[in-house]
């Protein structure tokens, strides 16, 4: 932002002055005086300001991102909030609808009065109601162990106090090591038909999960979902399981809007994809299942399920397909072929006789873009293989392959460097023979030593541990 000028420094070192003069002060002068005075520290000022704002939005977190605030200008601004949703009569000039906290909701403070559109905030959601009427507080949420903090605790206190005209709003929300009681707590105060992102990155029992499940089915207006780490609970009562995953799997017919599921290192999803997946009403863009068992009878349901006939994204990493066939893996990625644009099959330990036979699934893809499947046993043969079916993919710009079986010295897995460099450079001569030269493969093997990654694109970027060898 641009420095406070002489002027709105003079003016904020009489406060009281300040203060009684902006009945009068031309709106543009509102965010340099008010940026200088909440750099300043001078409390009285910013409470005063708020008051009198006179523009539709007031984007405080950026404010807050340059200047890490001491608690008590920030409560200052919040108090300005609070006198004046206390008032029955609005003053004249006040337009303030919408308090934006996220820190990175606006690159700089002062730029956003320079355009016609003066402090609307971006994007401003359609639900956002153009009344006087209650002022929406946008906020990023993230709850963990330690929070909430002063600053936090403070608007929670006043929006609890001024339940209905002081609306907190939260489109992107990550729950992280909380007490389930805190949370709900906390939640109780957020308007969650606002929540548009939600991670819940917790180490969870499943029981703990369906606790929470009644405010995921609140939030009705959700694109993003990602769950991780949820796991069973040992010895658990006959039943108990299967009401906990009822219990999550209810809310989703209310998430309409869903288009990126996340389900990373789940244990309750072998056996059960399909009650999971039939209650998603909508087609997603993403859907990620990463480290999580899956039965062939689960992949066979995802493969027929309605809801991924339009997928952008699919990620199956870290889930070991080696003893499933590969029909319904074949069959699901036909059924995206259209619209599929990553592909991420890294770790899943596909052999060679299961990655021939997706070949013609693959070819398929017009809109792939990046296809990754390291760190599964594929032959040199069925790479170039794999060269030759995925030709005609125009947009197809980077593939990451794993070191191909001829490269090992042995069966513990050592790379024999010479040899990979050898099939590498093999690979590269047929890109150019099939008129490929701008498609980017990338080799990546963990280094025997540390597990750090070699990549070979195209000259080998090495670990250390090579360095020191």
């Amino acid at each position: 932002g641009e420095g406070p000028t002489p002027c709105s420094l003079s003016l904020l070192r009489d406060e009281a002055l300040a203060i009684a003069a902006l009945e009068e002060l031309p709106a543009e002068l509102f965010p340099p005086l008010f940026s200088a005075a909440f750099a300043g520290m001078h409390s009285q000022a910013v409470k005063a300001m708020v008051q009198a704002w006179p523009f539709p939005c007031l984007p405080l977190g950026a404010l807050m991102k340059e200047h890490k605030p001491h608690l008590e200008i920030f409560q200052a601004a919040i108090d300005g909030l609070d006198v004046l949703l206390a008032q029955e009569v609005r003053p004249r000039r006040w337009k303030l609808q919408v308090l934006d906290l996220r820190r990175n909701a606006q690159q700089d403070f002062c730029t956003v009065w320079s355009g016609t559109r003066a402090g609307v905030c971006s994007p401003l959601e359609a639900w956002l109601k153009q009344t006087s009427a209650p002022v929406e507080v946008l906020i990023d949420l993230c709850l963990k162990e330690g929070t909430p903090d002063a600053s936090l605790s403070y608007l929670l206190k006043k929006v609890k106090q001024r339940r209905g005209s002081l609306r907190l709003c939260c489109q992107k929300l990550r729950v992280f090591s909380m007490p389930m009681q805190k949370i709900r707590k906390i939640l109780k105060l957020v308007q969650l038909d606002s929540v548009q992102d939600l991670e819940v990155n917790c180490t969870w029992k499943l029981a703990t999960l369906g606790r929470f499940a009644p405010h995921l089915g609140q939030m009705v207006n959700l694109r993003r979902l990602l769950l991780s780490h949820i796991h069973m609970t040992p010895h658990a009562a006959p039943g108990m399981e299967e009401r906990c995953v009822s219990q999550l799997t209810s809310q989703f017919p209310s998430l309409q809007h869903l288009q990126e599921l996340y389900l990373d290192s789940i244990s309750f999803l072998e056996g059960r994809l399909d009650q999971v997946l039939r209650c998603l009403k909508n087609p997603l863009e993403t859907l990620s299942i990463t480290n999580c068992l899956i039965s062939e009878a689960d992949l066979m349901h995802l493969s027929q399920c309605p809801s991924v006939s339009q997928l952008k994204d699919l990620s199956l990493s870290g889930v070991n397909l080696t003893s499933i066939s590969s029909k319904p893996l074949w069959v699901l990625i036909e059924k995206a072929s259209a619209t599929l644009q990553d592909l991420d099959l890294d770790e899943c330990g596909i052999m060679d006789s299961q990655f021939s036979a997706l070949l013609p699934a693959l070819s398929h893809c017009s809109q792939l873009t990046t296809f990754s499947f390291c760190g599964n046993p594929i032959s040199m043969a069925v790479l170039e293989s794999l060269l030759r079916h995925t030709v005609g993919l125009s947009k197809l710009s980077h593939v990451l392959y794993p070191a191909p079986l001829e490269s090992y010295e042995d069966v513990h897995g050592t790379v024999h460097l010479g040899r990979l460099a050898h099939l590498h450079a093999r690979l590269k001569q047929v890109l150019q023979e099939l008129g490929l030269p701008s498609m980017v493969w990338f080799s990546g093997n963990p280094c025997p030593h540390c597990g750090d990654r070699t990549f070979y694109s195209p000259e080998p970027i090495l670990c250390p541990c090579y360095m020191a060898a």
